[in-house]
């Protein structure tokens, strides 16, 4: 499978010269967009939200410091504004890999075109329906009180 790599753009929305501009792996199987844990130093100002337990592709489990708010601009699309991740990362060939995980990529309308290994717009955004989500509980509504009437023994029978 190929390697879909984008050119991002991130900045602390609170103190607009701290900023990072790198290229980061679409990694759908991620959530947030994740830094390596020793960029944290170039945003001294961003708010540390909470820590989180994340899960790697091999299963290891790691430490991340999720903060925010930053405003994230995928090349080529709309900028958006969410959290970021710091981990602990190892260079490879003296380079990090930070991860573009689905929230941003979602949050912005991209879309991962698989077979031409490249982003394109999406073009609709997902909704679920709330009419069809209260048709569906009124069904499971209905369907309880069926099942309860059937387990309750008739008086007078």
């Amino acid at each position: 499978m190929g390697r879909i790599v984008a050119h991002v753009r991130v900045t602390n929305v609170g103190d607009l010269t701290e900023s990072v501009f790198s290229d980061a792996l679409v990694d759908t199987g991620a959530s947030f967009l994740v830094l390596p844990r020793a960029w944290r130093q170039r945003f001294k100002n961003l708010p540390r939200l909470y820590d989180v337990e994340m899960e790697t592709a091999d299963q290891r489990s790691l430490q991340a410091e999720v903060c925010g708010p930053v405003r994230i601009e995928i090349e080529g699309f709309r900028p958006v504004h969410g959290d970021i991740a710091f981990v602990e990362m190892t260079p490879v060939e003296g380079e990090y890999e930070p991860l573009l995980g689905y929230l941003p990529l979602e949050q912005a309308g991209v879309a991962v075109d698989m077979l031409g290994h490249r982003l394109v717009q999406a073009k609709r955004m997902d909704l679920k329906s709330l009419a069809s989500t209260r048709a569906r509980n009124r069904l499971a509504e209905s369907l309880t009180r069926g099942r309860d009437a059937r387990a309750t023994p008739h008086q007078g029978s």
